[in-house]
Order: C-alpha cells, then sequence, then structure tokens
C-alpha cells in the first residue's frame, strides 16, 4: 500500500471510539477507544479530529488517533454535544457572501432595466 495523507482518510466515531479508515479501501489505520460505549460526535479540523462521547470531550491527532487532550467537562451532564468549526463558519460566510453579490448583481440588471 502507499502512503497514505490526511486526506485519504474517513474518520467515525462509533461506541465511544474513533476510527479512521482508508477513503480508497476501507482499510482500518488507527482506532482510538475513549470513553464508554455511547454515540461518538465528531469534527475534523486543521489535523485534529475532536470527538465527545459520554459528556467528555476529546482531542486526537488526526494522522495517528494519538490522544492530545482530554476535558471531563465536569458539571455539564452527559448530553450530546454539539460542535461549530471555523471551516463551517468560513463556508457559512462564503454563502452568505455569494447570496449577498446574487441579490446585488439582481438589483443592478432590476435597475438597468427600469432605465430604459
Amino acid at each position: 500500500m502507499g502512503v497514505i495523507t490526511t486526506n485519504d482518510l474517513v474518520v467515525i466515531g462509533i461506541r465511544g471510539s474513533v476510527l479512521a479508515v482508508d477513503r480508497k479501501s476501507g482499510q482500518e489505520i488507527w482506532r482510538a477507544k475513549l470513553k464508554g460505549s455511547g454515540f461518538t460526535n465528531l469534527v475534523r479540523e486543521h489535523g485534529l479530529v475532536f470527538a465527545a462521547t459520554q459528556g467528555e470531550l476529546f482531542c486526537l491527532d488526526l494522522r495517528t488517533g494519538a490522544q492530545l487532550w482530554h476535558n471531563p467537562l465536569k458539571g455539564m451532564g452527559f448530553g450530546i454535544v454539539t460542535f461549530a468549526s471555523a471551516s463551517q463558519q468560513a463556508t457559512a460566510a462564503a454563502a452568505q457572501q455569494q447570496a449577498d453579490d446574487e441579490a446585488a448583481a439582481a438589483a443592478t440588471v432590476a435597475s438597468t432595466n427600469a432605465a430604459t
């Protein structure tokens, strides 16, 4: 097998674990057991994987699955964690900018048509 880059990885959260598999072959590259056996929510961003399970937050290295840090989120209970990443915010901002540009173009066309 050739060199696998982080772009080749599909990362999944399941039953208190995070797994990375090769996008092309489906072969498991690494597995990290976090805590419990419940729902595992995650987000992948900038070479990191942030995963939450059993009311706790974990940060893993995307290349290796090594745990970089852990936060038990004391006092927060065991609810499902929702993530908002910088890339999601940038995508939303780009979509808003495109909508604004399209609205401005439509207004220009309408103004031009009204003037003729």
